[in-house]
């Protein structure tokens, strides 16, 4: 006898949580998989590297050494004084231990900067194109989202203007991503102090700096960072983790760098959620900030090889165009060319060629006319990809 549930009764701030399709797209694709279809996987944004392996060593000696307990909630010491001497050397600026907060992962950065900073109404303006979870957690958390354009005429980076033109007196909060996902987008030291300079005149607002990409930057650009400007040192909240740099993205490990007071505070939201990040991922952690970084360097070549392999390959589809990023692991072509909106495209592409990408509307409105794809896939995989999305588009 089946029994009926009684209808489910959620809170009215659930409503307003959104979600990230590329985990959507995956399901669908796994599914596909399950029914005996092949696919070819350049939806997820997940290196295909393995863990370098004196990172994973330093994992399994901490497991084997008792590192398997409860730890203090804002990271281990060692861990919290490895993550300030790494951002504070590669950003140019001094970072205590007591600055650094590490957490399961980047996103719970985001989430606990918003859950502690943002009131319901205040404005908080964020890249569109961007990360979905920018919006879903303004959102989430009472905040009033307040979408920046991201243009491909610009190369994707930030213009100025576009932040400037969206300040009013109740922004709270701007969300800054470079190198940025979905576009690949970098924006330069030009650009950033113009926005940071304006920012000068609003000691009211707080910067939330996504640098989750920084060390994977092609044709010679550099990562900058609001961090090393000390006019707004105190109010910007530094985003960076392990899981793109070192393709340790099941190990969930990720950390901020905010003033001391407030990381006290994202101390007290980890206790009230999560208790405190894993000791030995924190163990793994360091070794990976402070050992050979080899690794590192090895992968960003190949993801700059695959990187013009696959601008050159959907170059190449009719109704397509690509820009060249110059950074993270994703592509972003137009395909208004077509004549199909990206959310049809990118079901028929998976159904009907057996590609998962994904819409550029998963990333917002301003994604209408792209598709996102990742090159964090061998070239070969990428090859066989792109080509059954022309022999698709060839028959449209």
């Amino acid at each position: 006898m089946t029994q009926t549930l009684p209808p489910l009764a959620l809170s009215e701030r659930m409503s307003r949580l959104g979600t990230e399709t590329a985990f959507e797209v995956l399901a669908r694709a796994r599914a596909l998989e399950a029914r005996g279809r092949d696919v070819v996987h350049l939806e997820i944004g997940e290196p295909d590297f393995d863990t370098p392996a004196h990172v994973v060593e330093a994992g399994v000696e901490a497991l084997r050494g008792g590192w398997t307990h409860y730890g203090p909630a804002a990271g281990q010491p060692e861990a919290r004084a490895a993550v300030a001497e790494y951002v504070g050397r590669t950003r140019g600026v001094g970072v205590k231990p007591e600055e650094a907060v590490l957490v399961p992962g980047g996103k719970p950065v985001m989430f606990y900067a918003l859950l502690a900073l943002v009131e319901r109404g205040d404005e908080v303006v964020y890249p569109n194109p961007g990360f979905p979870i920018y919006e879903s957690m303004i959102r989430f958390c009472g905040g009033k989202p307040v979408a920046c354009p991201l243009r491909e005429s610009n190369g994707f980076a930030l213009d100025p203007d576009d932040v400037i033109a969206r300040l009013t007196p109740a922004t709270k909060m701007v969300i800054l991503n470079s190198p940025a996902n979905p576009t690949g987008g970098v924006t330069g030291r030009e650009e950033l102090d113009r926005v940071l300079a304006a920012l000068h005149e609003r000691p009211d607002v707080w910067i939330l700096s996504d640098e989750i990409y920084s060390r994977l930057l092609y044709d010679g650009e550099e990562h900058v960072s609001p961090l090393s400007d000390p006019a707004v040192r105190d109010r910007v909240i530094l985003l960076d983790g392990f899981s793109k740099t070192y393709a340790m993205t099941g190990w969930r490990l990720g950390y901020g760098v905010m003033r001391p007071d407030l990381a006290t505070m994202i101390g007290k939201l980890m206790i009230n959620s999560n208790s405190c990040t894993a000791s030995f991922t924190q163990r793994a952690g360091i070794a990976a900030l402070t050992g050979d970084q080899t690794p590192v360097d090895r992968m960003r070549a190949e993801f700059d090889r695959r990187r013009r392999r696959i601008v050159e390959l959907l170059n190449e589809v009719p109704g397509f165009r690509c820009h060249l990023p110059k950074g993270a692991f994703y592509v972003f072509p137009s395909i208004r060319g077509t004549g199909v909106a990206s959310d049809a495209l990118q079901a028929r592409i998976l159904e009907e060629a057996g590609v998962a990408c994904l819409a550029g509307t998963a990333f917002g409105a301003e994604g209408e006319g792209y598709l996102r794809f990742s090159y964090a896939a061998s070239i070969e995989t990428i090859e066989e990809g792109i080509r059954r999305v022309r022999g698709l588009v060839e028959s449209l």
